[in-house]
């Protein structure tokens, strides 16, 4: 403008179904009711999970006058001259500061630092997220001011919705010139869900007014009290032979191990049983006694753990009719007042999943023969159950039931036995040297998937531990760099698996010529 004066200019970050169009509306409707003229625009961007969108709006801080020249508003957002940026999750944050949009002597920063990952960082077969911690350094560094909160929680706990809380930590930031009141008006004008986004919004505002959302993103680890105290509550009626095993961990290993072992123990006795709680310690006891600090057993715990609740039918058919499953869906989706919500589970398992949950006496025989009429790929039984019907629930409920069953069938039997091979070689490692032990112990990252993926994946652990792994070492006794070269080489195969699971067919390859 001739005057110097210029737009405030407003970036919005926003995720599929979080309604990044309908902030914009109101934050022009605000404008418009406070008498500023303002601008939006929308670019579609990459599907990245439900499909992101940027938002951009553009408002002049000045009433127009009569025979005042009508401001001139840009359709896009320039890296380094934008004003606002609002991040609806924490990684559409970092794409903001990738692609130079935020400016340290400008930018204010509205993100919610919850986390919804993107599919790159789900498909992964290894640990594919984003490291936040390089978000947390990068963002009060990039930006003017940074207001950083879980929005997704404090949208839960209003009963309302992510964009009417950040829309409230806006109005609080004072970046505006509008008042709350014009953001109420056009949120009650807006007409859509009216009460449940005044809640979301006037939460939004307290979380800024309180002094809260600032820069430090770093949450405070929970104490050991509150961490047992915690699982116990969640356990109920298991909550006795909690304690007992965690009275065992207090007394016979480190303190640094405590937090990992009893949340081990806690998932593992809401997955089967106490007594399989036991025998995950049982294990971890064996890695201990070789251990000669606590850096391998803990490594060992962790990947023992995820390996021992592996998701069977069973597992999914108990998770899918949990209580607290349909009630954070009716608060999601703000059923209040007895209104009826319907739940429609899609669910495809192949055959090894049906009969892997059958007592390995009648399970082997049919394993064998599907294995030899589709010996790639197993038949899939696709169902689409609703669990919010009486027949639908009880039919899901009642293979939710089945765990009795669980040690004794073939799914079982199988994982069980290759876990047992893969702590034979991790106390083999152990004897021979610390590197390469927990090298080992990270092979355990390999399996994983469902179905034929994870079939393959376990053949393919098998072979390195029965194969490929003894010849390395072997080969590593006689080498100059001793057992260095074989952890090297361990490391190697298992990320090439990770970076690629078909990886592991050209591992095989050898291995079915023979």
């Amino acid at each position: 403008m001739a005057d110097g004066t210029r737009p405030i200019s407003i970036l919005i970050a926003a995720l599929g179904g979080q309604g990044g169009g309908v902030l914009t509306d109101w934050l022009v409707g605000a404008a418009a009711h406070a008498g500023y003229p303002a601008q939006a625009t929308s670019i579609p961007g990459v599907a990245q999970r439900t499909g992101a969108t940027t938002y951009y709006v553009e408002i002049y801080p000045e009433r127009c006058e009569n025979g005042k020249p009508d401001p001139v508003f840009s359709l896009y957002p320039m890296p380094g001259d934008v004003d606002v940026i609002i991040a609806s999750e924490f990684l559409e944050a970092g794409r903001t500061l990738e692609t130079d949009y935020a400016t340290p002597e400008r930018t204010t920063l509205i993100a919610s630092t919850h986390r919804l990952f993107a599919i790159g960082e789900k498909s992964a077969p290894g640990n594919g997220e984003f490291p936040r911690e390089r978000l947390e350094a990068a963002a009060p560094k990039l930006t003017r001011r940074l207001i950083a909160f879980d929005a997704l929680d404090a949208a839960r706990r209003a009963r309302s919705e992510v964009n009417a809380v950040m829309l409230g930590a806006l109005a609080a930031a004072g970046v505006l010139p509008m008042t709350a009141a014009d953001f109420e008006t056009a949120i009650r004008e807006g007409g859509v869900a009216v009460d449940r986004n005044l809640s979301g919004f006037t939460s939004g505002m307290e979380v800024v007014e309180k002094g809260a959302g600032g820069p430090n993103l770093t949450k405070a680890s929970p104490s050991w009290a509150d961490v047992k105290s915690k699982r116990a509550a969640a356990l109920g009626r298991r909550k006795k032979p909690f304690l007992t095993l965690v009275g065992h961990i207090e007394a016979e290993f480190p303190e640094a191990l405590h937090r990992t072992l009893a949340e081990a123990v806690a998932k593992l006795i809401d997955y089967q049983d106490p007594a399989y709680a036991a025998l995950f310690l049982d294990r971890v006891r064996r890695i201990g006694a070789v251990d000669p600090g606590t850096a391998l057993t803990d490594l060992f715990a962790r990947r023992l753990a995820v390996w021992m609740a592996y998701e069977d039918a069973i597992r999914v058919a108990d998770l899918k009719t949990r209580r607290a499953r349909f009630e954070r869906i009716r608060r999601e989706h703000g059923a209040d007042n007895g209104e009826t919500v319907v739940v429609t589970d899609y669910l495809k398992p192949d055959l090894d999943e049906i009969y892997g949950i059958f007592p390995v006496s009648i399970g082997a025989p049919i394993a064998r023969w599907a294995e030899r009429r589709w010996p790639a790929r197993r038949p899939t039984l696709t169902q689409h159950v609703r669990t919010t019907s009486v027949f639908g629930f009880l039919r899901v409920w009642g293979l939710g039931r089945l765990r009795f069953l669980r040690r004794s069938s073939l799914r079982y039997t199988h994982e069980s036995a290759l876990i047992a091979r893969w702590e034979s070689a991790v106390l083999e490692a152990a004897a021979l040297d610390p590197e390469l032990a927990l090298e080992v112990v990270e092979l355990a990252r390999i399996v994983k998937g469902y179905g034929d993926v994870r079939r393959r994946l376990a053949r393919g652990l098998d072979h390195l531990l029965a194969d490929v792994l003894p010849t390395t070492i072997a080969h590593a006794r006689n080498a100059a760099a001793g057992y260095t070269t074989a952890a090297r080489a361990v490391r190697e195969i298992r990320g090439r698996i990770l970076e690629d699971e078909n990886a592991v067919d050209a591992l095989l390859a050898p291995a079915a010529s023979r």
